[in-house]
């Protein structure tokens, strides 16, 4: 076999790998699925150019040859798709423009596929490694074509558009690079190895390459820019509805979030790097910006806070800024939250009316008032991060956090614990039959169900859809299963009222528990990678819910998490 067909295999670990990456460090959102729909199309061309190569049947070889084109004919409509979404344009379409914009891909697909009279591709010496190409086949790169056009003028537009934010043109006139070098490493691959393949040696791997090294330029977009961290609506409800600039920053000093109010004095966007020393040297200060500097810098665990004066359309406007560093569970440095509080209409007050200590008082009880309701707003924030926004419950996040760290306390000091998984039975069925609004209300009920059946310090989470996960901390297996009958049968007797004359409905659960109580092994056989060795509990207890729904449903079965898997 050749080694270079091994090139074209290389590329597709590399895509694969690129988009592994993309998809465990951002949130999943629709710009998520037409990203992944744009990545698999691409990574369908050079797996199957190299899959081709490693077969004789020359059925197997067309097979790969057609769906790799196939791919490639659809390339160019997820392009564009993902175009609209970078540059701002998708909220614009409707679903029949959507349905339009696939068909000329979708007919050329259909086109390759068929290969009729091999218009498409036809064998070469036997076999279709060496082939050659037909009308269709121009057909295919004609369309590909108009939709790389199609996206060139939507991002060219948008970047001499004076609407367009600031951001989006970086983020277009990057993506705009991209382009060029696939467009330049397909014209490549078609003159050099279609037209000009009677004289010239074929070259593989072009497309390929241009593939990758375009796909690069995306990922550079959208790690750079935080294309992909959208936040939830009532996050944005919160933060843009203060009345005061909220800044958020990563540990790198990148914003990753400005509310509105901040925009009226600040020019800064996502993605921009804050320069806090920069800052403070631009504009006057009261106070010790030094010792505020030194505590910004150290990234101390206290609120820190001086006052700025910045000129504003020729007046001075006075702001109280305060940093507060982000942490996690393990109180570890995430980043800071900076907020910007205009405070110039009391200092004006303050200085007019030096005299009247009781309006000044009632001046300062306003600004008490007013951090108390930032640090409430600040509160809700980091609740948003870690609890479910339909159940209030514990989010899945908040649990694993919780858990990485207490399991392994739990198996170095021999404390028992247990875990208890519960899926909504038919729970699909109430959403076909009611309705999502319907469905959400049984979720909300079943939480508050399950919220009074557990102990105070049982941590009840949303795992995912109609499962809920709690956590019993010092519960061996007897009691877990005794709270695990008492959480069904709490369940089951819930019957829910439905609004609008609908009626009640009553529901069951399944339920998996795992009892972590056998502490007979030695002290060496603890594990040392809590993540890993929570995964597998999670794994266990999920096959025990499996069985708790294999066996007929509303019921509760008991996991076992085997020996040596640690």
């Amino acid at each position: 076999m050749n080694p270079l067909v091994w090139y074209d295999l290389s590329l597709f670990v590399l895509l694969f790998g690129v988009g592994v990456y993309v998809f465990a460090t951002v949130r999943i959102t629709n710009l998520h699925k037409v990203y992944f729909l744009f990545h698999g199309l691409m990574m369908m061309w050079p797996f199957c150019q190299f899959a081709s190569t490693l077969t004789d049947d020359p059925g197997l070889q067309l097979f790969y040859v057609l769906l790799s084109f196939v791919a490639v004919s659809l390339l160019g409509s997820g392009w564009l798709l993902l175009t609209l979404f970078i540059t701002g344009y998708a909220e614009r379409l409707s679903q029949r423009r959507l349905v339009l914009l696939f068909v000329p891909a979708v007919i050329g697909a259909i086109g390759v596929v068929a290969n009729p009279w091999h218009d498409f591709v036809m064998p070469l010496e036997g076999g279709y490694i060496e082939r050659a190409y037909g009308p269709w086949f121009w057909v295919v790169m004609f369309i590909l074509v108009s939709y790389f056009v199609t996206s060139l003028v939507i991002m060219f537009r948008a970047v001499f558009s004076s609407k367009t934010p600031a951001m989006i043109q970086k983020q277009v006139k990057i993506t705009l690079w991209g382009i060029f070098v696939l467009a330049m490493f397909a014209t490549l691959d078609a003159v050099l190895n279609v037209l000009l393949s009677r004289w010239l040696p074929i070259i593989p791997g072009l497309t390929s390459l241009g593939i990758f090294v375009s796909d690069l330029f995306f990922v550079y977009v959208i790690k750079r820019y935080n294309v992909f961290n959208l936040v939830s609506i009532a996050h944005e409800d919160v933060i843009n509805t203060i009345p005061y600039g909220i800044l958020v920053l990563d540990e790198n000093e990148v914003i990753v979030e400005v509310n509105k109010a901040s925009r009226f004095f600040i020019e800064q966007h996502v993605g921009d790097i804050w320069d806090m020393e920069g800052f403070l040297a631009g504009v006057s200060v009261e106070g010790d910006a030094r010792t505020f500097l030194n505590k910004y810098l150290l990234k101390k665990m206290e609120l820190c806070q001086i006052e700025v004066v910045v000129e504003k359309d020729g007046q001075l406007c006075h702001y109280i800024l305060q940093s507060s560093p982000i942490v996690d569970s393990a109180l570890a440095p995430l980043g800071h939250l900076l907020t910007f509080q205009d405070v110039s209409q009391e200092r004006f007050y303050a200085k007019a009316m030096n005299q009247q200590n009781k309006i000044l008082h009632e001046r300062n009880e306003a600004l008490d008032l007013i951090r108390q309701e930032l640090s409430e707003a600040n509160r809700k924030l980091e609740e948003l991060v870690l609890t479910d926004s339909l159940t209030h419950c514990y989010n899945r996040r908040y649990l694993t956090q919780h858990l990485n760290h207490e399991v392994l306390t739990n198996l170095q000091y021999k404390m028992p614990f247990s875990l208890m998984l519960l899926d909504i039975d038919h729970f699909k069925a109430i959403n076909d039959h009611y309705g999502h609004v319907v469905g959400d209300e049984v979720l909300v009920r079943t939480a508050e169900a399950l919220r009074q059946s557990v102990r105070s310090t049982d941590i009840l989470t949303r795992y995912g859809g109609e499962e809920f996960m709690i956590y019993l901390p010092h519960t061996e297996h007897d009691l877990a299963i005794d709270m695990a009958e008492r959480v069904r049968q709490t369940v089951e007797s819930n019957r829910i009222a439905l609004n609008y004359g609908l009626g009640e409905i009553a529901i069951t659960i399944s339920v998996g528990i795992l009892s972590i109580d056998d502490f007979a092994y030695e002290d060496e056989d603890v594990p040392e990678d809590g993540e890993r060795y929570l995964i597998q509990l999670f794994d266990a207890v999920d096959k025990a819910l499996y069985q708790a729904k294999q066996k007929g449903r509303n019921r509760v079965e008991y996991g076992v998490l085997a020996r040596g898997v640690v």
